[in-house]
């Protein structure tokens, strides 16, 4: 279920307007789009600790606080600031655009005491988020005292879920410590849902998560305990592309208090950027403009209950394009697998170590060189429109991933066509 869960809140939180068509992304458009999510998140969730940080250092010499700004603008250059850990490979479903392809291959479930030393590791990062996503993490025991970890050291954390079995007591130790939870889901019924996720079932399970999520975010608002924030996120393919005020109008309203419902175009990575997936489902690129069209966003808008924020996006920044990169330094995203192993850049196959054996501002170092890399710069300035991207996906994958990578992506089946379900 991982394919868009660098999007949303975390990695793919940049969408660039109108791109794909012609070219390099709109720069103009997604650095201040970027600064004003970054800045909305950082009013809303505030970490534990942080008022009390605040309110101390405003005790601190004038000159004392130059050089702490100072410093903490260095890290902030320096290091990545929003992460992406993908817990486990383990899932109960078999999403059709999977990055990660979780339940289709081993699902490297490690235990309690290195999970909480990758925790830590990443914490030294300093990172301003982290995602915790799979596969499903939530069938994971130490997902809710890794989040805690998280939040005691200052890192906003987001659980994705795609709410199969969710179960109270998760959600009341999750909601005590994380900054959202996202629940995915691809269809507004369970006719397309459920053919999208792979699993009978798994729509009417969705919701039933929501529901409770939902009552738990009611019932702390009149406890006057800390809010419970969630929302909805839906990988646009072709098959759900016509559904999408469906989402607005019968989804949404079952959740009083949801918050967010966030549309992003499939990222052409992992099960969704084989050749027979890009012919069947990807969206072409007037999909994707049209779906990132201030005139959808505003139908979408005011379809949906008037509480909860409607986002639409096109999941570029995750494609690593130079361009962007380069103008935008305020983007430094960086993404573990579940043994602890370092991405050199998302959603592309490729690790540089691991956090549970060497240092990690070293392997983010090394990752980031990685970008910069002649075969990926000349990749990527090769695309032109998504059908390129999966290209140039399959082409990093292959010179980067190891041989059980490549042995992997030789015995990826070819995509089953979907039923096709009219719209309502």
């Amino acid at each position: 279920m991982m394919s868009h869960h660098l999007s949303s809140v975390a990695l793919n939180s940049t969408p660039v307007s109108k791109l794909g068509r012609r070219g390099p992304p709109d720069i103009g458009t997604a650095l201040p789009k970027a600064r004003r999510e970054y800045l909305a998140d950082r009013r809303n969730a505030v970490p534990r600790g942080a008022y009390r940080a605040r309110t101390l250092r405003t005790r601190i010499p004038t000159h004392a606080r130059r050089a702490v700004l100072t410093v903490r603008v260095m890290e902030l250059i320096d290091g990545p600031n929003v992460m992406v850990w993908d817990m486990t490979y383990a899932c109960p479903l078999r999403c059709t655009h999977c990055f990660t392809e979780s339940g289709r291959r081993a699902p490297q479930v490690i235990g309690r005491d290195d999970a909480l030393r990758i925790t830590d590791a990443i914490i030294s990062l300093q990172p301003h988020m982290i995602s915790l996503c799979g596969g499903e993490p939530t069938a994971l025991r130490h997902l809710a005292e890794v989040a805690e970890r998280f939040a005691e050291g200052g890192v906003n954390v987001f659980v994705y879920t795609s709410g199969w079995n969710l179960q109270p007591t998760l959600l009341s130790a999750l909601a005590d410590v994380v900054t959202k939870i996202v629940v995915s889901v691809d269809g507004p019924n369970p006719a397309v849902h459920d053919a999208i996720r792979g699993r009978a079932g798994s729509f009417d399970r969705a919701m039933k998560s929501l529901a409770m999520i939902d009552a738990e975010a009611g019932r702390r608002v009149d406890a006057g305990e800390k809010p419970l924030r969630f929302g909805i996120d839906c990988v646009v393919i072709r098959s759900n592309v016509d559904h999408l005020e469906e989402f607005c109008t019968e989804v949404a309203p079952r959740f009083p208090h949801l918050e967010s419902l966030q549309f992003g175009a499939v990222i052409p990575s992992g099960l969704a950027s084989t050749e027979s997936f890009v012919e069947h489902e990807l969206p072409s690129d007037d999909q994707v403009a049209e779906l990132v069209s201030d005139e959808m966003r505003s139908r979408l808008q005011h379809a949906a209950p008037a509480t909860v924020e409607v986002e639409t996006t096109e999941n570029f920044g995750v494609q690593i394009h130079p361009t962007f990169i380069s103008e935008t330094p305020s983007y430094r995203p960086l993404e573990i697998e579940p043994d602890g192993g370092v991405r050199a850049m998302p959603v592309y196959e490729g690790i540089v170590g691991n956090l549970l054996e060497e240092d990690a501002a070293v392997l983010w170092r090394r990752a980031r060189a990685r970008w910069d890399d002649p075969f990926v710069l000349d990749t990527l300035r090769s695309i032109h429109t998504r059908r390129d991207w999966a290209v140039a996906t399959r082409a990093i994958d292959y010179h980067f991933g190891s041989d059980e990578d490549r042995a992997r992506i030789d015995k990826r089946p070819p995509h089953t066509p979907l039923p096709v379900v009219a719209a309502s």
